[in-house]
């Protein structure tokens, strides 16, 4: 493609006892006769961790080194202002996680790029299973996937299938096991590889899942080598526990449409599979709380029935009083317990389904934290499931991890009803609770966790540890659970001449595999307890999480891989970071602390949607359905927001942000459609110009939707939006993503990003318009003003009084801001940096009459005389 041809891709993965070892190698020349860019563009799952990266060029190695974050994103600072740098990783998928590399080579240049990650497979629903993303985007000579098993317990059913085989491709995949050993392979030709006979696209372009499991003559098994263990337990032929399940469901009104059809669809698929032993009830918060039955239910087919017709009727009202509908869940289950109401021998879980951040009743996060935890006292565990980017995944996560449970992302997409569904399949059948492995005290240290509230059905439970004294060969465990029955007990005893004899084909085993287990599950451990830990206790959770990456080189949440690259060609070193769930980057180039948004839209081409009330933790590029400039002030110790319109002439020029110890200015221009709306008392604006100056520096950057100017000193730059440029100049770091959108920096001060909104060329009234994005408005000093700059500081505002508005949709109420009673709507603004095409709802109180009484002064002060 374009005079680069791939011409070797090898995926080869070891898997021992589970674990993992992935090494993508992929081999390239520059065909053409000058310089041009080779890319290296992979998908590896979110649960891995990157260990390994090396580029040779010609012979010459350039291998990735791993950091401590803080180390590298210091030296990736200094790169940035030398114009140097790229991101490598960033969340691409559900499951995924996308890791780039390019890099400039000569003409006939070859280069080798060496990727390598590591994963603990996970047991679920009776299968281990690992997945390999292929999409070489051209036909690759030599292409192959290669797997090797080797499970000591020995190897009962082993499968592989791809998303994108046909009949055609079917024999070329190879797969062999005996009794420890599995084989897979898939090395399509050339002509194979081909979309039809003779076209030149690739079929390949999918997943490529592995799945497997192993023999359980007895419940566990336990291995040890170089003086350390992993101790893996999953007994089989359990009689089931009877569950109690309280599903709390979020009603409000962002809920609305094909979200609250999903869930129907989910809920009734759930209620099929529901046994007659088990106990449930449904809990629903809007604006309030609603219970199906008072208490939790027997599943018998009358009480089924009736629960498939109160789930047929679930519909959406109303905000999101999320406190109430998961303490009303607790409390029920807790009376349930304390009452007899349900078997003593039984497993109680909640599952709560939210869209939207608590807005009515308490709504502070961390307070509803601690209620919950004070309620459940660690009886059972609290499932949470955020629907769709608009939820605080944090406070989610933390919530859950707090509570012995997990949270989990569901995605806004045609088969949201299926996620739904699988996750309660993955706990509906547990078969154990208060599962304890215990191991001798004064022989083990570093243990993993080893007590765990439920065991379910097809799952595996991995405890792993080292020995105080590395001699040492030999362990008995103790394992104890409470059974449907009774309580139930196991021994189990292991030396490590047992372990070597079943690992007599070395062929297979890379190296340290159970000690680099141990860190593994250790650092997912350590960073899982993080989440929830404050101070102290988090301070040293880090602490132990970073040494352990450093010391097994994994890229985690703590580490970073910097990438070094030749410097001829305008190569850029890059960093390798490991993204976070809930975190969503807007550019991998800076890191944002965005508190204000400022955004304005036409009209046109927006629906009017349902009234929502949901607002997202994590600011991103706003738009607003009312037409005008919109301003958007997001006050995070509220979780809320708080917005007004500016209705001022075209041509109108207002002060945005200025700033006197820095000498920044950022005004803006006000444009209007190609022709006045006769019907519209009020015209639509928004901006059309930008201009950007550091008075200290001499530095001045004018921005329209067609052109780009920078001014530094006596010389003057231009570009067009249908440039990509990187620009770095003395106190100017520039970057411009090709109609999408800048990144400017100037000096050490805050950065500022525009967004390019481009409209259809004949549209008969509206016209290509412009937002504002503060990055790091931290830098810019406590004497910041302006329009937008007032609002860098902490604001503090009370709501009270809500009640019904002129708009049945829209409730009114009463905010006491700066001393000032003013009378605000709820309104929303659509968010499309989320979801380019349609948009997401975000919810804010809305400030009448140009913002008075919120902005010091009032709005005319801020016009100026000229943009410059």
């Amino acid at each position: 493609v374009n005079g680069i041809e791939i011409y070797s891709m090898k995926i080869d993965s070891k898997i021992t006892s589970r674990f993992a070892h992935n090494v993508i190698t992929s081999q390239a020349v520059n065909r053409g006769n000058v310089h041009k860019e080779v890319v290296f563009d992979v998908e590896l799952p979110k649960t891995a961790f990157i260990t390994n990266f090396s580029m040779t060029i010609d012979g010459v190695t350039y291998p990735g080194t791993i950091k401590e974050k803080e180390v590298a994103k210091k030296q990736y600072e200094k790169a940035v202002s030398k114009g140097q740098t790229a991101g490598l990783v960033k969340a691409s998928g559900r499951k995924t996680e996308k890791f780039t590399v390019s890099v400039n080579v000569a003409a006939a240049s070859k280069v080798t790029f060496e990727l390598t990650y590591e994963e603990l497979l996970k047991r679920q629903f009776g299968k281990y299973e690992m997945f390999i993303k292929v999409k070489p985007k051209q036909l690759v000579k030599d292409f192959e996937i290669k797997v090797n098993i080797f499970e000591p317990q020995g190897i009962t059913e082993l499968e592989a299938e791809g998303t994108f085989i046909t009949n055609d491709l079917q024999n070329t995949v190879k797969k062999t096991f005996t009794e420890k050993k599995g084989h897979i392979s898939f090395k399509p030709t050339l002509d194979q590889q081909r979309t039809c006979a003779t076209c030149s696209q690739s079929v390949l372009d999918g997943d490529f899942t592995v799945r497997y499991d192993v023999k359980r003559a007895t419940p566990d098994n336990l291995q040890i080598v170089n003086g350390y263990f992993v101790h893996f337990f999953a007994p089989t032929n359990l009689p089931k526990l009877p569950k109690n399940v309280i599903f709390v469901i979020d009603i409000s009104g962002s809920m609305a449409g094909r979200e609250i059809a999903q869930t129907r669809e989910a809920l009734l698929k759930i209620l099929d599979d529901i046994k007659e032993d088990d106990f449930f009830n449904f809990i629903l918060f809007g604006s309030e709380v609603e219970t199906w039955k008072e208490t939790l239910i027997k599943a018998t087919p009358e009480n089924l029935d009736e629960a498939r017709k109160f789930v047929r009727g679930i519909d959406t009202a109303g905000m999101t009083n999320l406190h109430g509908g998961i303490m009303r869940g607790i409390d029920m289950l807790n009376a349930a317990h304390e009452g007899n109401l349900v078997p003593k021998r039984s497993a109680s879980i909640i599952i709560m389904l939210t869209d939207g951040q608590p807005n009515v009743g308490v709504s502070n996060t961390q307070d509803i934290q601690e209620h919950v935890k004070k309620a459940i006292e660690g009886k059972y565990p609290l499932y949470n499931l955020g629907f769709g980017y608009g939820v605080d995944y944090n406070f989610l996560e933390m919530m859950a991890v707090e509570n012995k449970g997990l949270a989990r992302r569901i995605y806004p997409d045609s088969d949201a009803a299926l996620q739904l569904q699988g996750f309660y399949d993955e706990v509906s059948n547990p078969m154990l609770t208060d599962v304890e492995l215990n191991y001798p005290e004064n022989e083990i240290s570093d243990l993993t966790k080893n007590s765990f509230k439920h065991f379910y059905d097809g799952s595996e439970i991995v405890v792993a540890g080292r020995f105080i004294d590395n001699n040492q060969n030999s362990l008995t465990v103790d394992v104890r659970g409470e059974g449907a029955n009774d309580a139930l007990s196991y021994t189990t005893e292991q030396d490590a001449e047992q372990t070597a004899k079943a690992f007599q084909e070395q062929e297979y085993i890379f190296g340290d595999y159970i000690e680099r287990l141990w860190a593994y599950l250790t650092i997912e451990q350590l960073l899982e307890k993080r989440i929830a830990a404050k101070g102290e206790e988090k301070e040293n959770l880090t602490a132990k999480a970073l040494d352990l990456s450093l010391k097994y080189k994994f890229v985690t949440p703590l580490t970073s891989m910097v990438v070094t690259k030749p410097e001829d060609y305008d190569n850029q070193d890059g960093i390798a970071d490991k993204p976070i769930e809930g975190i969503n980057i807007f550019t991998i180039l800076l890191y944002l602390r965005s508190q204000v948004l400022l955004w304005c839209s036409p009209e046109e081409g927006l629906s009017s949607p349902q009234l929502s009330y949901l607002y997202t933790a994590h600011p991103t590029w706003h738009t607003l359905v009312d037409g005008d400039p919109h301003f958007v002030i997001s006050v995070p110790q509220k979780e809320d927001a708080i917005c007004f319109n500016i209705n001022e002439k075209p041509g109108a020029v207002l002060n945005l942000i200025n700033d006197p110890v820095s000498g920044v200015t950022v005004n803006g221009e006000l444009i209007g459609d190609k022709r006045a709306n006769s019907d519209a008392k009020i015209q639509n604006t928004y901006f059309g110009k930008f201009v950007i100056t550091n008075k200290y520096l001499d530095l001045k950057l004018t921005v329209t939707p067609e052109r780009i100017t920078v001014r530094n000193g006596n010389e003057k730059t231009g570009f067009t939006w249908l440039d990509t440029v990187t620009l770095q100049q003395e106190g100017l770091s520039l970057i411009i993503n090709k109609e999408k959108n800048l990144v400017l920096k100037m000096g050490s001060g805050a950065s500022f990003a525009i967004v390019l909104h481009q409209v259809w060329k004949k549209h008969p009234l509206h016209q290509d318009f412009l937002g504002l994005y503060t990055l790091e408005s931290d830098k810019l000093s406590e004497q910041t003003h302006g329009l937008l700059g007032q609002f860098f500081h902490p604001i503090d505002f009370t709501i009270l009084e809500i009640h019904p508005g002129s708009d049945p949709k829209k409730p009114d109420a009463t905010m006491i801001v700066k001393n000032n009673e003013l009378t605000v709507t709820r309104g929303w603004q659509k968010d499309y940096g989320r979801d380019p095409k349609h948009g997401v709802d975000i919810p804010c109180w809305f400030v009448h009459n140009n913002g008075a009484g919120l902005i010091d002064g009032v709005h005319t002060d801020y016009i100026v005389s000229s943009p410059f």
